[in-house]
Order: structure tokens, then sequence, then C-alpha cells
């Protein structure tokens, strides 16, 4: 089980769900140990924010990376569908420049990140992938009854339930539990969607959010139910791209996780705050590799690698 980058650069354009603005995003390879970096190519000089959970500055309907500069403050929004992708095919180290201040959203899911991936094409470094072992349980919640928690499990469990009132909400699963494999994650969440409700739009465009949203990236939901002529992409899809966000935003650790994730009602802030207090408690976790044996969390198949 060793490190992995990609094997070819790729590039990528669209907009941004909030910001409305058009970006071209190129990944490219990383040597062993870099891990994942963003890089904002359209500043002078290029602004670098390597992942972790710290460099987390914005969490409203999205995960944002911050940095301080000298000209101002420097964001990179909606990362998670992203960082979903890499988690899902297990890249350790990679290079993201981009020439605006948001990721594209694509369909709004995952899978055209996943394409991108596959489509570079996925090289085994000679280095062995670490991982995050959670070795206590860790809990937080907020005051809106949101919760969410980390305890030991041998493998990586996300257990997700959801709680909207709302009529497209009482015909679809609100939980969901993911044993995780790259195998699972592309087959259960990968294509599941983000969405928001059209009572909002007034209010979130005030605040610059949802400029580039449209049914062409989100599901839009009406006082009624969903917008799309098309529908849902499967019954459970709302509390499927929970799982899609949970996974984005846990891998802001830098590592796959060894553990089990627990969440009722949580989102990106619970998420990066779950993250955080991992952190602060260094009895709560241990770094390991598995360089004879398999590892407990699988990652990708021959189909996907050169």
């Amino acid at each position: 089980m060793n490190q992995r980058t990609l094997a070819n650069q790729i590039k990528a354009k669209g907009i941004g769900l909030h910001t409305g603005h058009e970006s071209i995003m190129t990944l490219r390879p990383a040597p062993v140990d870099t891990g994942i970096v963003f890089r904002r190519i359209d500043q002078d000089p290029a602004v670098e924010f390597k992942v972790s959970p710290e460099i987390v500055g914005e969490t409203m309907l999205c995960t944002t990376i911050v940095s301080d500069q000298p000209q101002g403050r420097i964001k990179i929004a909606t990362i998670e569908h992203l960082m979903s992708a890499l988690a899902g095919v297990g890249i350790d180290n990679v290079y993201i420049d981009i020439d605006s201040d948001e990721v594209p959203i694509m369909d709004g899911s995952s899978s055209h990140f996943i394409f991108l991936l596959q489509s570079a094409g996925i090289n085994i470094q000679d280095a062995p992938k670490r991982f995050i072992r959670i070795l206590k349980p860790i809990r937080v919640e907020n005051d809106k009854g949101g919760s969410a928690e980390f305890s030991p499990y041998d493998g990586f469990r996300l257990n997700f339930s959801i709680d909207f009132d709302h009529p497209a909400f009482s015909a679809t699963a609100e939980k969901m539990t993911l044993e995780f494999s790259s195998t699972s994650y592309f087959k259960e969440v990968s294509r599941a969607r983000t969405f928001g409700f059209m009572k909002d739009m007034e209010m979130l465009r005030q605040k610059n959010l949802a400029l580039g949203a449209s049914l062409d990236n989100a599901i839009g939901l009406d006082d009624k139910g969903v917008m799309n002529v098309e529908g849902l992409r499967n019954k459970d899809e709302f509390v499927r791209h929970k799982i899609l966000d949970a996974v984005g935003d846990l891998y802001m650790i830098g590592h796959p996780i060894i553990g089990e994730f627990t969440a009722h009602k949580s989102g990106h802030a619970l998420n990066n705050q779950l993250l955080r207090s991992l952190k602060a408690q260094p009895d709560a976790y241990e770094i390991v590799s598995f360089e004879e044996g398999p590892a407990p969390v699988h990652f990708g198949s021959s189909k996907i690698l050169v």
C-alpha cells in the first residue's frame, strides 16, 4: 500500500458554484510526501495552500481554504468535491493549480473529478501510504442539534443522518452507512449532487453565494419538491451527497482515516471542527503504514492504475 500521485498532468475548466467565476484548473504529479497542494497561480507570486484542517477559513455552504497575504486574504472556495474524489481514488500527492478563487462545480458531484483523475492515470510511488488511525472517541456538537464523532474501527466506515423539514425528504432515506473503499465510493456516492432550496436563493445571492448555481450543477428544491426534470439520480441522493462532502472534508487531515465517522445534521463547519479536535489530542490517533500485508482501507483497482 504505497503513496499515489498522477501519472500525467491534466486540465479542467468550469464555473464556480458560489462565485460564478470561470476557472482553469491543472492537476499535476507531485513527489512523495508532498501532500495535496492547491496553488492560486493568478497571484504573483503564486500562493500555495498545503491541505490541513487549519487552513479552512470559511465553511458557509462550502469548504473554503484561506491564506493571509500582503495583498489581502486569498481564498479557494468549494474544494470539498475535488477533495472527495482525491480521497476516493487514494491520491496522496498532487499539485492543483487554479487561476481563480473557486474550484469548478462541474455537475455538482465528484464523478467528473474521478473521470479526470482516471484519465490522468495513477502512478504508484516508492514510499508507504500513511494513515490516521483513530485510537479513542472524539465528538463535537453544535447548538443546532448537529454532531460529528470519530471512534476506533478497523476500516473506514461513515454513518450519516440528515433531518430536513421538506416534502422531498419524506420520500428518501435520511440515513446511510458507507463501508469505504474506492469501489464502494464510486458506486454509492460519487454521482450524488449538491442540493439547495429556491427559497434561500435571494438571501444567498445578497451574500455573493450561489451566483453560479443552476439545475445543471445542483438539485433545486422548491416548496413542493425536486425541480430538476430528470429527478434524482437515486432515491437517497441527498444523504449520499452529505457523505460525499464528509469524505472530502475529512481528507483535509492529509491522510486516509482508519476509524468510524458518525454524524447527524453535520456540515462543513462541524466536520472541520472534528478534525481540529482530533489533532488537539495527540493520544487520540496515530500515524501508521502497511508495508507488509493489506491495509484495512482499500483503494482502486488495476483498471485505474498505470
